[in-house]
């Protein structure tokens, strides 16, 4: 199932996010530097990551036999439907404490961004005194101001990450293809998932990252990898307009590039109409991963195609 949007701003308020991820860059001296020091950004933030998670079940556990000095089966329930409550739920931010919950069973490069995104909670203005008021009087954030919230913070979180347009300047001077993104995931420290999302979403060339979940095998078709996400590059978005596939099948046109066999597949050659119905030769080449596999397509004439990215990684007084 296609995920919803979760980054979209409007460019008022990505400009304001921006000047706060900027601002904590250089506050942590944290620009070319590799991969992006979190350690440094969070001292520059004066927070803190919480030596005990608030996500380890056995602890919510613990605490609650402490509480009602009982260790029956009660307890035990209700501390797994804690834990179920709290399954979905991978980071917190503690706007009194200047504390930040992280699920250490995830990836670690997943905790990186859970890291940064919290961070901006805190980085944030408005983030951190409206969350300061909640906890205080106990209530919630409606949802679609907890929505907006976290679409700031997943803003605030890659701009760190990527040092700003740093990881589209490095890209733009490495071979064009999913080999890219895979590699300066090592350089930032960030994951695959969400380096191939910055590949598409800042490469001046068309372009369009297909993120899927893991190949599953469905009697009568084959196999199936659902759409997690789609992310096209802006001149893909102007030429090609939106994709909107929910699944990759072996029917599909990039069915072929699915990585069943094999951990990575080569270039393949196939034919897509622009939205004046005009028909392209593109490429598409597919990676995967424990978690997520991946497509990338791209029409053939983008392997020509240069432009000049103007550096933003400058301290200004």
């Amino acid at each position: 199932m296609t995920k919803p949007d979760d980054s979209t701003l409007t460019v008022e308020d990505l400009r304001i996010i921006e000047k706060r991820a900027r601002d904590i860059l250089n506050r942590a001296s944290a620009w070319n530097r590799f991969p992006t020091p979190i350690e440094d950004i969070l001292a520059a933030a004066r927070l803190k990551v919480a030596g005990h998670s608030i996500f380890d079940p056995d602890r919510i556990i613990a605490f609650l036999q402490e509480k009602t000095k009982s260790a029956g089966r009660a307890i035990k329930n209700v501390g797994n439907k804690i834990k179920s409550a709290l399954s979905k739920v991978l980071g917190l931010y503690d706007a009194v404490e200047y504390e930040i919950h992280i699920d250490n069973t995830v990836h670690p490069s997943k905790q990186t961004f859970l890291t940064l995104h919290e961070t901006g909670h805190h980085e944030i203005p408005a983030h951190r005194k409206i969350f300061r008021l909640f906890k205080d009087c106990e209530k919630t954030l409606a949802p679609e101001t907890a929505d907006q919230f976290d679409r700031e913070a997943n803003n605030f979180a890659r701009f760190v990450l990527f040092q700003g347009n740093t990881f589209a300047q490095l890209a733009a001077d490495c071979p064009f293809g999913i080999t890219t993104p895979i590699r300066l995931s090592k350089k930032f420290g960030a994951s695959i998932y969400a380096s191939a999302r910055e590949y598409a979403r800042t490469n001046h060339r068309a372009c369009v990252v297909f993120i899927m979940e893991p190949i599953e095998f469905v009697h009568g078709t084959g196999a199936k990898a659902d759409v997690r996400r789609i992310e096209p590059s802006p001149a893909s978005m102007e030429q090609f307009g939106a994709p909107t596939e929910t699944a990759i099948t072996l029917d599909h046109a990039l069915g072929p590039v699915l990585p069943i066999y094999s951990k990575m597949t080569k270039p393949r050659s196939l034919s897509i109409a622009d939205l004046n119905g005009t028909a392209h030769e593109c490429l598409a080449e597919g990676f995967k991963t424990k978690y997520n596999v991946f497509i990338l397509l791209y029409p053939v004439r983008a392997l020509t195609a240069s432009t000049i990215i103007m550096p933003v990684g400058l301290k200004t007084a």
